[in-house]
């Protein structure tokens, strides 16, 4: 091998080591600012003396700021290039999470909304980074970064009623601290700021869009979207409610708090299962067809033995990690280049998070007016039931649009 082809190979390895570096510290901001919420929603709902379906709309604030903000990201990307874009929003983040448990309580608002865009901007250029630099290992890179915001957001749903609890902050330090892992997050970008050269290298030309492969146009992006929004909707809903159900069935807010922490650490195991299983099955219809089993089997157990609550804990995490791997991953496996991969992340997550952002509040107002939690937990169960239906349409082999001219 000469010297200049060696030379290159090791600047290619270090710039894929750099970027996979910058995707798992992403990757630890992406769930922990939204986990650490719902452990200490009762606490935020008597000190704010907010009603349940104001506290189900503060949940859902995110998700809208993911709606709103998805389908302009890619275009802040391409303009900015992906490393800029992913250190000016998880700075953003830590900006917004700090504001959010700040006084006066109108700040909570404020602060939420930047959260939510900040990382509807994070969550709509990863996928793109990982179709960029990681081609042939999207299943694999996803899994990583899916398993490590996982982890991190069941260590926030465990620690937040414990940190709320033992500190004179309360609620307020029990969301806020973790604008310091975003922090950490943009320290790990300076290097990629200060010296370019480490950032990888600018992409060849588009070439001219072909409509045909527009995800908007396609029936495959459709269904690749409503499952996406389908599975996120079910995460969010326990999100929200997970804890006050478990309380309603007796448990007490320390250990609603840990099933929580259940919920999240069954992500991640959903998380690595998926992507383990992904690049080993041509057709993805199997891993679709077992997420929404479990999904479908955790709203059931919950509605038939709510005492249970830590097996149904750990089934809707297994879940949720298997979906959203899954879906993160379609992003790239559906399409032919990375500024596909990146149109499709932007359509799937503007309008999957709109369809999950009517989840918490519907939900939350079915309580009020039931003053019980069977109802809409059975409405949840029909949820599973569709997502399970379009997740498996979304999983055929198939991809957006028509070949790439040679």
């Amino acid at each position: 091998m000469s010297t200049s082809a060696l030379a290159s190979r090791t600047a290619l390895a270090r710039r894929r080591a750099f970027a996979l570096f910058g995707v798992l510290l992403v990757a630890a901001n992406l769930r922990a600012p939204l986990t650490s919420v719902g452990p200490v929603v009762n606490d935020v709902r008597d000190d704010l003396r907010l009603s349940a379906f104001s506290v189900s709309a503060l949940t859902s604030v995110p998700l809208l700021a993911f709606a709103l903000v998805s389908p302009v990201a890619p275009s802040v990307a391409k303009r900015l290039g992906l490393e800029r874009t992913l250190a000016g929003a998880v700075l953003l983040l830590a900006i917004g999470t700090v504001i959010r448990s700040l006084q006066p309580g109108w700040l909570l608002w404020w602060g939420t909304a930047m959260v939510g865009a900040a990382i509807a901007v994070l969550n709509v250029a990863l996928p793109s980074l990982v179709k960029r630099d990681f081609p042939t290992r999207i299943g694999p890179i996803t899994g990583a970064y899916s398993a490590v915001q996982s982890c991190l957001a069941a260590g926030a749903a465990g620690l937040a009623a414990p940190i709320a609890t033992h500190t004179e902050a309360g609620w307020r330090l029990a969301i806020g601290v973790w604008a310091v892992l975003a922090a950490v997050a943009f320290l790990g970008f300076v290097p990629l700021l200060l010296r370019p050269g480490l950032a990888a290298e600018p992409p060849a030309p588009r070439p001219e869009r072909d409509r045909r492969a527009s995800p908007w146009r396609s029936a495959i992006g459709w269904q690749v979207t409503i499952a996406m929004g389908l599975q996120s909707m079910f995460f969010y809903v326990l999100l929200a409610w997970l804890s006050p159900i478990e309380q309603a069935a007796g448990a007490s807010p320390v250990e609603a708090g840990l099933h929580q922490s259940f919920l999240n650490f069954g992500s991640l195991a959903g998380s690595l299962v998926c992507s383990w299983l992904l690049h080993r099955l041509r057709d993805q219809r199997p891993i679709a067809i077992s997420g929404g089993a479990l999904m479908l089997a955790s709203i059931l157990g919950l509605v038939g033995a709510p005492q249970l609550g830590w097996i149904w804990s750990w089934a809707a995490g297994l879940a949720s990690g298997v979906n959203l791997v899954l879906a993160l991953s379609l992003f790239g496996l559906r399409t032919r280049d990375h500024h596909s991969a990146a149109a499709l992340s932007g359509m799937a997550q503007c309008l999957g998070y709109a369809v999950a952002a009517l989840g918490p509040p519907a939900i939350g107002l079915l309580h009020d007016m039931t003053h019980d939690w069977t109802a809409p937990l059975l409405i949840l169960g029909v949820v599973t039931c569709c997502q399970l239906v379009v997740g498996t349409l979304a999983s055929r082999p198939r991809l957006i649009g028509p070949p790439t001219p040679a």
